[in-house]
């Protein structure tokens, strides 16, 4: 049994990672990442979800992001395989490493953007593009950013609901978490956050399938 899992896992590895979907993936996890590092982390306005959750135990914790965002992500990925299947799991997988390596490099360099903490309205907008984008580019691509995608597909997928309303439900509940660290008046700047970057991934994910499904 475990012979034939580990023999279906490398027929589906060679099936999935095409030279497009692994520049996808290396391209969403380091935009992703790079807005994580240094836009919330540096500015108090965050994100909601597991991507969120990161920035809360890292603020609690001192724990490396690189580390929680791979233990979250596992966590998240047992809850969603049995629904997403085998496929999403080997890409998320990857994708999960790939947000940690870039979380590396990032922190081996102090931060490479103005700080915006005086200025949370540009911080909202800008870490919104960035996540939006990222964590977008991935799913597009069948797989999920982080365990905060995997969870946000997954309620997706049995609910029926859009996207961004998955999204909204664990933002918001991570976001009222964060107001044990940030004041109320920087969770009010990530509500803005966490609405245009789920609007952004919903945007992307559904990019021109929309308008072919009703052609």
């Amino acid at each position: 049994m475990v012979k034939g899992f580990f023999s279906r896992l490398l027929d589906e590895c060679g099936q999935i990672f095409t030279v497009r979907r692994i520049l996808c993936i290396l391209l969403g996890t380091a935009i992703c990442s790079f807005g994580i590092y240094n836009i919330h982390r540096q500015t108090g306005v965050t994100e909601g979800g597991v991507l969120g959750m990161i920035v809360l135990l890292n603020y609690w914790f001192d724990i490396s992001p690189s580390i929680l965002s791979v233990s979250l992500d596992l966590l998240c990925y047992a809850l969603a395989f049995r629904k997403l299947g085998l496929r999403f799991l080997i890409i998320s997988g990857a994708s999960s490493l790939s947000l940690s390596m870039f979380f590396r490099i990032w922190e081996s360099f102090p931060p490479m953007l103005p700080n915006f903490y005086d200025r949370p309205l540009i911080a909202a907008v800008l870490g919104a593009l960035f996540i939006g984008v990222g964590v977008g580019v991935v799913i597009r691509n069948g797989g999920s950013c982080s365990g905060d995608d995997a969870l946000a597909l997954f309620i997706s997928n049995v609910t029926g609901w859009r996207i961004s309303r998955a999204y909204l439900i664990t933002d918001f509940t991570v976001l009222a978490l964060s107001l044990s660290y940030i004041p109320f008046s920087r969770i009010l700047y990530s509500l803005i956050t966490v609405t245009l970057s789920s609007y952004i991934i919903d945007l992307i994910q559904h990019y021109n399938k929309d308008v072919t499904a009703e052609a």
